[in-house]
């Protein structure tokens, strides 16, 4: 008879070579063989995991992050110095023989002008030279002058061009001298001369102007790859056709101004900005100053307490005010007059004059007031001419997004617009569909540069993140089925999250196709909303209440919106009946809805690189005239 010590040694040993595959014995194979040999069950032993030991990867390369767009070096569009001669058709070509009593006198007087074309140069753009060009060969006459003197329609023309600075524009780029209405008829020769150089001149500052109150100065989409602006420039050789036969030439370059009433209300406020007389109040940059400490800005300082403090402030501290004389000396007065003025702006009051205090005492630079206003009216130019009777307005320097109806705002809300490292495009296009309990297509700029780290370490993430994973053809396929190891850029996989509570894009988004994949849409942070700096999202728009917008932009009640959220079964979308304009922009300066300028931070440093850009065109302009 076989013994119990024998059987527990055979098993032991059985146990105890791991190295033979075919000779290991499970614990529940033990606990048979123990039933088998002594008719009764032995106890379960405990069970233990053996880990596979880790399969040895090589570390996947660095990740080749999926980039933003960028911003470029603009270059302003070259300048020539073209001469009349090389602009206008050769003297013989018009057939003229001189100054003589004719029936197309006109076309007489132009060709002897043609013979004495002076050598004189005009700096031009070279589309606009080539349009004078084909223009005068086609129709070789005088077009700002009638005999011997300058016609009323150019006088008024000439005019417009001296007031191109109520456009925000460098009145020294339009501006053109016209011809005295006297001359001497001793040199009929030189008038004429003088009329032809000016008719070349307003022709070539008229098209520049027609194209710069347009379009703009600045060509947007050459700024940065944020900027998508598609609509073509006027064209040189339809306006010159166009000047050159209306009646009232001055009133057809009036039309071409932009029409929405922001743009008329900027208009205004430049006017006013420049009428004022500012006494401003300049703090250096970096004034930083302690009790008995000195600097030179406290003259300033103590100019902008005079200003901004309260009057109960300026009475408790009178005599600190009246002892004051001018100096350097930060006392202890002056420092007990600063924590006061503290207080009542809600600052620390620890009596130092740093960055905030000195955000606080100072006004709102007006020389930058006057800037971007100028640029707020430059960017109005690169849209079409009218917003539309209902379209939408995201102000991303704002953090804003308003729905207008015939030009008045009806809905307006705070906005969640893109991080400075992943910028909301600026553009325009066209709202189509509003989806309720939508999926989140994930951007592969998300998958490649913040969830494929993850799935390094751990493949299975998406599966339990409640996203699903589909391969180029659409199949679903398991995140940890795929060997993400494989990839260090742009992965061959769609990404998208259920719909659910937990969906980055909560429980509706409004969609306007573009190439951007930018669009508008709730989220399940609500708490965001909360914060004055909002450029918080990977680039779409975040909307305060997107269940309100939906409702407008569909004309229908929030009420319908909440139905058609609550009654759905997975994701649904919903056409809007009439497509309607959006406009995803970025103003520094804009009008309230009282028509009120209002003036926010640049956030993306767009003012700067505008502002750059159109100093390169002044100064290939200006270089050019010199």
């Amino acid at each position: 008879m076989i013994s119990k010590r024998f059987i527990n040694l055979l098993l032991t040993a059985a146990i105890a070579v791991p190295a033979v595959p075919v000779m290991t014995v499970s614990s529940e194979a033990q606990v048979q063989l123990h039933e088998l040999l002594f008719g009764r069950r032995s106890p379960r032993p405990e069970r233990v995991i053996r880990e596979e030991p880790e399969q040895r990867r090589p570390a996947p390369r660095a990740i080749q992050r999926v980039s933003g767009p960028r911003y470029y070096t603009y270059k302003a569009e070259a300048m020539s110095a073209v001469t009349l001669a090389s602009l206008l058709p050769a003297a013989e070509e018009t057939g003229g023989v001189g100054l003589e009593p004719s029936l197309d006198f006109e076309a007489k007087r132009f060709a002897e002008a043609l013979r004495l074309v002076p050598d004189t140069s005009v700096s031009m753009e070279k589309e606009i030279a080539e349009a004078l060009k084909a223009h005068y060969a086609e129709s070789p006459k005088f077009i700002w002058s009638r005999g011997n003197s300058v016609t009323a329609e150019a006088k008024a023309v000439a005019e417009m061009l001296e007031n191109a600075g109520d456009h925000g524009l460098e009145v020294s780029e339009y501006a053109v001298a016209v011809p005295r209405d006297g001359w001497s008829m001793d040199d009929p020769a030189g008038r004429t001369a003088d009329l032809l150089a000016f008719d070349i001149q307003l022709s070539a500052r008229a098209l520049r102007y027609a194209q710069d109150v347009k379009d703009g100065v600045v060509v947007p989409d050459k700024l940065s790859g944020y900027h998508d602006f598609k609509l073509p420039r006027l064209d040189p050789n339809d306006a010159i056709g166009i000047l050159a036969k209306t009646a009232d030439p001055a009133a057809w370059l009036q039309t071409l101004e932009p029409k929405q009433p922001e743009y008329a209300e900027l208009k205004d406020a430049l006017k006013e900005l420049r009428a004022e007389d500012v006494d401003e109040i300049v703090i250096p940059a970096g004034t930083f100053v302690k009790v008995e400490q000195s600097t030179e800005a406290l003259p300033q300082i103590m100019k902008a307490l005079r200003k901004r403090a309260s009057e109960e402030t300026r009475e408790k501290h009178a005599a600190t005010f009246a002892e004051y004389l001018g100096g350097e000396e930060y006392t202890h007065n002056i420092a007990e007059l600063v924590k006061d003025f503290q207080r009542e702006n809600g600052l620390v009051p620890d009596g130092i004059v740093g960055k905030n205090t000195v955000s606080h005492l100072t006004d709102e630079s007006h020389a930058s007031k006057i800037e971007r206003v100028e640029l707020a009216m430059e960017r109005l130019r690169w849209h079409p001419e009218r917003f539309g009777y209902r379209h939408v307005l995201i102000n991303q320097a704002a953090f804003r997004a308003s729905y207008f109806e015939d030009d008045k705002e009806k809905l307006s809300m705070r906005a969640i617009v893109g991080k400075k490292s992943n910028q909301t495009s600026f553009f325009f296009d066209e709202v189509e569909t509003v989806v309720y309990n939508p999926y989140w297509g994930v951007p592969q700029s998300i998958i490649v540069n913040e969830m494929l780290p993850k799935l390094y370490r751990d493949p299975g993430y998406l599966d339990r993140a409640g996203y699903e994973v589909t391969n180029a053809s659409g199949r679903r396929v398991s995140s940890a089925a795929v060997d993400w190891w494989n990839y260090s850029g742009k992965v061959p996989y769609n990404v998208r999250q259920k719909p659910g509570p937990s969906n980055a894009l909560g429980l509706v988004k409004i969609l306007f196709p573009n190439e951007h994949d930018i669009y508008m849409h709730d989220t399940p942070s609500r708490n965001l909303f909360d914060r004055d700096q909002r450029a918080l999202s990977h680039g779409c728009v975040r909307l305060q209440e997107p269940q309100a917008m939906a409702a407008a932009l569909l004309g229908k009640t929030e009420d319908y919106v909440h139905s058609r959220i609550a009654n759905g079964s997975g994701e649904e979308s919903e056409k809007v009946p009439v497509k309607i304009p959006v406009f995803v922009s970025y103003y520094t300066a804009w009008p309230d809805a009282d028509g009120n300028v209002q003036y926010y931070n640049d956030i993306y440093d767009r003012d700067v690189y505008l502002d750059r850009a159109i100093r390169s065109v002044h100064e290939a302009r200006g270089s050019a005239e010199s």
